[in-house]
Parts: structure tokens; C-alpha cells; sequence
């Protein structure tokens, strides 16, 4: 596993709010309810969002789909491709890693400023989700 070595700062609280509204909207567009949480670079959560009919367990899901896109700036699906990986698999046994598909890591000037995770629609969806939202909030 190779990675690139990025700059770390933190999102705004102002950057957080507007990026969980894209998400919010995102999600909506897709026909699904759903947790988006958004931490900071350090994974601590920056601004969240649960819709009243999301599942009670979106909640943590999202949360650490966010921390783990934090992690090490990359992709939830990407850790899953890596999951399979002998040298790497037993980092499945973290608590809080969540090798699966909505969440990203939120990238800015080149430096990881937080992370993005959406739980709530299937994986791709969730994933598609926090790219669009991204994208529209300009971090993409």
C-alpha cells in the first residue's frame, strides 16, 4: 500500500455546515435518507446530520466511514480493495475502520482537511453522494 503524503489542516465550521447541506441534497437526489457526518483532519466529528427516518444505525456507520476516509486520505472503498491484502487485513479488526463505500476524505488546496461519510443508501450511492456533495461544495 502506498500513499501520498498530504498537508493537514482542518475544514471550517462554516465549510461543514455548507458541505452537509450538498450532502443532504445529494443523498435526496438519490431517494434515500440518510447519516452524513464530517470530521475534521484529526477524525473528530466537525458537523452532523441524521434524517428522521435514517436507520439508528447509519449514525455510527457514518461516523466512522468519515474517520476512516481521515485516516490516511483515502476512500472507504479503496480500504476495502485493500482489506484483501494479507499484510493489511488485520486492520479490519479496528474498532472504528469502516472499509466500506461512502466515505471520502475531504481534500483542499492539496492538504486533508477532514473526512465525509454518508450512510444510509447502498455503498456505491453513499459514495456517489459524498462525491457529488464535494464536488458542489467545491472540494472536488
Amino acid at each position: 500500500m502506498t500513499q501520498k503524503v498530504i498537508d493537514t489542516a482542518t475544514i471550517s465550521l462554516e465549510a461543514a455546515q455548507a458541505l452537509l447541506a450538498e450532502a443532504r441534497r445529494a443523498c435526496a437526489a438519490r431517494g434515500f435518507a440518510a447519516t452524513i457526518a464530517i470530521t475534521d483532519a484529526g477524525g473528530h466529528l466537525r458537523a452532523f446530520e441524521r434524517a428522521d427516518t435514517a436507520p439508528f444505525l447509519t449514525v455510527g456507520v457514518a461516523t466512522d466511514k468519515a474517520w476512516t476516509a481521515a485516516s490516511f486520505g483515502m476512500t472507504t472503498h479503496q480500504w476495502n480493495q485493500y482489506m484483501a491484502d494479507p499484510t493489511v487485513a488485520g486492520l479490519a479488526h479496528h474498532p472504528r475502520m469502516t472499509p466500506v463505500g461512502g466515505g471520502v476524505p475531504i481534500i483542499d488546496d492539496e492538504r486533508l482537511v477532514g473526512g465525509i461519510g454518508i450512510s444510509g443508501g447502498t455503498s456505491v450511492h453513499d459514495h456517489e453522494a459524498a462525491e457529488e456533495a464535494l464536488r458542489n461544495a467545491g472540494f472536488l
